[in-house]
């Protein structure tokens, strides 16, 4: 199946035979995924440089004096190294040519809170993980729609653009951890997917980092026994995982085997702020 970035119609080639647009998203799974994670493109960052357009061909830095740590970076400063929590005075040497910006944080929720209405416009099954991020299960809405979960999210990704001139991007998938994965794939104003049928040959060679949970020592710790790629989990198979890991181990295992039962819940634990 192939749908037009632009317009979200189905088509039968890369032209939309319907805009003309060549912006094609192509996945034999289209019809039947519905399960979604949105980010905004470096969020922060991006509307600083909308509301002060001076800012626009510059590196651009959110956080504190020289004394302070990197709240966020738009793209161009991340190409240098910059980093979210970075010590100020490390993320100017890498790139001394960014503006810093102290950044506001009403103004931040302001814009997080106009984003997900628009999302919930499309379904109540929304999960906040933050200020700039969400899950969705478009799951049902066809009718009310008036198309697939896919389109509905191709349109949703068009009006955020053109009410907030803000980016974002979204993955779809068939659960949770796919979904998120995916939404990172093609930043910004990515649309990636990930289905059943290649899930586990696109996991395989992924690093352990990837999934969920797993942080710099946890990753330490599974690479201490030779656990580097999720493949090396999958192929360490259920008993061994829980051997060495117990519950946790157990539920790596699963994740490696594209298998997230977590659903969207609108009331879910949400990350902090950073």
């Amino acid at each position: 199946m192939i749908l037009c970035r632009a317009c979200a119609s189905e088509t039968p080639s890369p032209r939309c035979m319907h805009c003309g647009e060549e912006q094609p998203l192509e996945h034999a799974e289209l019809g039947t995924l519905a399960i979604a994670h949105l980010d905004c493109d470096a969020f922060y960052a991006s509307i600083e440089k909308r509301d002060d357009p001076s800012l626009e061909p510059h590196p651009v830095i959110v956080g504190g004096g020289k004394r302070g740590v990197v709240s966020t970076c738009c793209y161009v400063a991340r190409a240098y190294g910059v980093r979210s929590a970075m010590p100020m005075f490390k993320a100017l040497k890498l790139c001394p040519q960014a503006k810093v910006v102290h950044g506001d944080m009403a103004k931040y929720v302001d814009e997080g809170r106009r984003i997900r209405r628009m999302m919930e416009d499309l379904t109540p099954q929304v999960q906040p993980l933050s200020i700039d991020e969400a899950f969705m299960d478009l799951s049902g809405t066809e009718a009310l729609h008036g198309g697939l979960p896919a389109q509905s999210l191709i349109k949703l990704q068009t009006r955020i653009w053109e009410e907030t001139k803000l980016t974002v991007s979204i993955g779809l998938s068939f659960n949770k951890f796919l979904a998120k994965t995916a939404s990172d794939l093609d930043k910004p104003r990515g649309f990636s997917v990930i289905g059943r049928a290649e899930a586990l040959a696109f996991l395989e060679s992924r690093a352990v980092a990837t999934l969920p949970g797993v942080g710099p020592a946890a990753a330490a710790a599974l690479e201490r026994n030779n656990l580097k790629k999720i493949g090396d989990i999958r192929a360490a198979g259920p008993q061994r995982m829980r051997g060495l890991y117990g519950d946790w181990g157990a539920h790596l295992f699963a994740l490696s085997m594209a298998d997230d039962p977590r659903k969207v819940d609108p009331h879910g634990e949400r990350k902090s702020i950073s």
